[in-house]
């Protein structure tokens, strides 16, 4: 499946090779820890920079290797895979509504602002041309002429770069112009990032813009939203035995971006392609559509679960996302947002 992203997508010896450029090794990371907490801390924001440094370098394995190590040790990294979460049975309708969530609002986003937005472009189009139609006193063959070449290249556009430019220029707007957007876009990457984080699936980097992708990927076919190192989801499925845990863990992550707009404003508009990969990869594992549906319930109930005990955190973490922090500095705005007693 490649690198998944989602929002609106890469051992021993490199971990090995990270500690030493820490100046420390395994065993005396582990001491350190457990000393005074104020050298616990300075030591994990310095392996979370050594993260970020791994990140940058498309090293995934050892970046991963450096998270686990301190994975649920004291002044370590306590929240990485630290969720609870919820039994997995099939959970009935009923029993959503009576947790205070509506299916439908939550998994049939709209995107009614940049809808909106592209109407109003639509709309002043028209008015432009009219205008420039009296103004230049432009003949029926040459205003045909122009709209025919609006035409080519909006189906150059849809064919060769999957609607990337109108996309771009949309996401640009929207970001520009309308601050409900942005500050969705936002939130809707901090639940992605924050539930990955605590189900144990290390994020490697985020976008909150489409420029922001074009200019880290230089392709207009990528879009913003939150990456992931996701080797092992890959291997696994490259294998055709995709385990019930990395599968929960993906569905969780699939359904937090539009679960948290739906906690937040009482609907999603973002978030349709997310659903669309959890529904294609249900169906590539050949789930009838009852079990797809349990497995939907199930998750939507679990991260939602998990997004309303830490709200705190995704609302710290959306104001550090938005300011366009570093991986690690914002998994160190996590661990010592949440507190022991959340986890």
């Amino acid at each position: 499946m490649g690198s998944v992203v989602y929002g609106h997508g890469k051992i021993h010896r490199g971990l090995l090779l990270s500690y030493s450029r820490l100046g420390l090794q395994n065993s005396r990371i582990v001491s350190c820890l457990s000393e005074t907490t104020g050298g616990g801390l300075k030591l994990r924001w310095q392996v979370l920079e050594q993260v970020d440094k791994e990140l940058r370098k498309g090293d995934e394995r050892a970046a991963l290797s450096l998270v686990r190590d301190l994975q649920g040790k004291r002044d370590g990294l306590r929240c990485f895979g630290a969720a609870r979460q919820i039994p997995q049975r099939l959970y009935t309708l009923d029993e959503l509504k009576l947790n205070g969530i509506d299916t439908a609002s939550l998994l049939s986003p709209l995107d009614a602002t940049l809808g909106s937005i592209e109407r109003n472009l639509q709309i002043a189009a028209l008015l432009g041309g009219a205008a420039a139609w009296n103004v230049f006193e432009l003949s029926p063959q040459q205003l045909l002429f122009f709209s025919l070449g609006l035409l080519f290249f909006w189906t150059l556009d849809a064919v060769s770069f999957n609607g990337g430019v109108s996309g771009l220029l949309l996401d640009t707007i929207g970001h520009t112009f309308s601050q409900k957007y942005h500050n969705r876009v936002i939130q809707h990457e901090a639940g992605h990032f924050l539930t990955a984080y605590l189900l144990g699936i290390l994020p490697k980097g985020y976008t909150i813009t489409s420029l922001d992708a074009l200019k880290m990927e230089g392709s207009l076919n990528v879009q913003a939203g939150t990456a992931f190192v996701d080797f092992e989801f890959t291997e696994e499925v490259n294998r055709g035995k995709l385990s019930a845990l990395m599968l929960n863990r993906f569905s969780c992550i699939a359904l937090a971006g539009v679960a948290t707009e739906y906690l937040l404003f009482g609907c999603a508009e973002g978030g349709l392609s997310d659903i669309s990969k959890l529904d294609i990869l249900l169906k590539s594992l050949g789930f009838t559509q009852k079990k797809a549906d349990s497995q939907v319930r199930w998750a939507v109930l679990n991260t939602v679960l998990i997004l309303r005990r830490h709200e705190d955190a995704r609302s710290k973490l959306a104001d550090v996302m938005s300011e366009g922090k570093s991986v690690g500095f914002c998994i160190k705005t996590i661990e010592e947002t949440i507190k022991d007693d959340d986890i």
